[in-house]
């Protein structure tokens, strides 16, 4: 169990950043601080604000080490695409010689950087950039 000493002025603190903090995840950590500060033990507080035991040790290690700015950073995990790594020279050949197909995408992406993608991720890479195929959809359903 990691033990804290709060003082009432972190208490108050941690307090008005529970309700005025405008991140939903910092107003939870605060509430795992409060709830600590009242002396709750840590299995009583997982159950309380439904998190668990790692997650509050993890808040409460941030806290000991950083103080309540610790627990402020909200940091998620975004992972990047390795096309994006070719942003630059895929978008320079997309805007010379737009692909007639996402098809037509997939295989020059592959010749330009030996990356392989779904038709669905180069879509969204393609959108993502702001380069649009020769072909849309509606030209190639007629009725």
């Amino acid at each position: 169990m990691i033990k804290i000493e709060f003082t009432q002025e972190e208490i108050d603190e941690i307090r008005y950043e529970r309700f005025n903090h405008p991140h939903p995840r910092v107003q939870l950590k605060m509430d795992a601080l409060l709830l600590k500060s009242q002396g709750l033990k840590h299995k009583q507080i997982c159950e309380i604000i439904k998190i668990g035991g790692d997650t509050l040790t993890s808040y409460l290690k941030a806290y000991k080490d950083g103080g309540i700015e610790a627990l402020t950073v909200i940091k998620f995990y975004k992972p990047e695409s390795r096309l994006m790594e070719y942003q630059s020279t895929l978008e320079e050949e997309f805007r010379k010689n737009p692909p007639a197909t996402v098809k037509e995408a997939i295989s020059r992406i592959k010749e330009l950087t030996n990356i392989e993608r779904s038709d669905v991720q180069v879509g969204k890479f393609l959108k993502k950039n702001g380069v649009k195929t020769k072909k849309s959809r509606s030209d190639t359903c007629k009725g």
